[in-house]
């Protein structure tokens, strides 16, 4: 008996946060071992699905590094970065088109949809959604974003129906670019008006001292999040992310949260429980980092 009055416990606990959530839309950046992991893809698929029937409007943002690199090493292709952006060559373009759009959009709608029939796979081209330009030519065919068009994403949510986002952008030459998965992320939140944006990662969220797993930070605000930036506080695959949530933030979403999406059910312990996990970035934070 006390195993199902834990249940209903926390059922009832989730109720507010089931009632705030109603209707709103949260932008999910999907990355990590939860990218690469079939268990743990399915999972986040489930969580995601779960969120739509409680009446949240998730759209999930996704890029594909490492299976972009595979990729191009089977196929004795160079792997190179400059300033920790990956140099895409118009060849190169080719196999960040085909394994974002291609294998880790397709894998992940499929995952969504064996819990219900609720995704559509899209990727930054369509409807121009993402449009960019060349931001180095060191670095070839990649794209600083110039604008977002949230036509094709709000058609797709009124819809009902859960859009899935590769990031592939529509250059302003005609060509494709391969953009941040973490920043346009950012960017389509504050577009689309979400109430949140959530990061998945593979580290529980942002430390004062990533060798000190005692540091973790639990929250703070956009301005202490861009002095840790400006300070080099952070590890480097951390920088684009917290500039994400930046962005968003000063575009009008309400929180930004940076989460381990090794840990089961991640995404709705963040959205529907008191404590929430991870490492939270608001505005209205009265403390600051708490």
């Amino acid at each position: 008996m006390k195993h199902l009055l834990d249940k209903a416990s926390t059922l009832m606990e989730a109720l507010p946060w089931i009632k705030h959530a109603w209707g709103r839309t949260v932008v999910i950046k999907y990355g990590g071992a939860a990218m690469t992991n079939p268990e743990m893809r399915d999972q986040v698929a489930a969580d995601i699905v779960l969120m739509k029937l409680v009446g949240v409007n998730p759209v999930v943002v996704h890029g594909g590094g490492p299976e972009i690199s595979g990729f191009m090493n089977r196929l004795g292709m160079p792997v190179e970065f400059y300033d920790g952006l990956r140099v895409t060559t118009p060849e190169a373009m080719e196999i960040v088109k085909m394994v974002l759009v291609g294998k880790v959009n397709t894998e992940l709608v499929s995952a969504i949809n064996s819990h219900g029939r609720l995704a559509v796979g899209l990727s930054g081209e369509d409807g121009a959604m993402v449009q960019a330009t060349m931001r180095d030519e060191r670095l070839g065919r990649v794209g600083e974003v110039t604008g977002i068009d949230t036509t094709v994403l709000d058609n797709l949510i009124e819809d009902g129906f859960i859009p899935v986002v590769a990031t592939v952008a529509a250059g302003d030459d005609g060509g494709s670019f391969n953009v941040n998965a973490d920043l346009v992320a950012g960017q389509l939140a504050a577009a689309l008006s979400a109430d949140k944006c959530l990061f998945l990662t593979d580290v529980d969220g942002l430390y004062r001292d990533f060798s000190d797993k005692s540091s973790l930070i639990s929250a703070l605000t956009p301005e202490q999040a861009e002095e840790m930036i400006v300070s080099d506080e952070l590890e480097g695959g951390m920088v684009p992310k917290v500039a994400a949530c930046v962005h968003a933030l000063r575009g009008g979403v309400r929180r930004a949260h940076i989460l381990n999406g090794t840990v089961p059910h991640a995404l709705l312990l963040e959205v529907y429980t008191d404590e929430g996990i991870g490492t939270m970035i608001a505005r209205d934070l009265p403390g600051g980092v708490v």
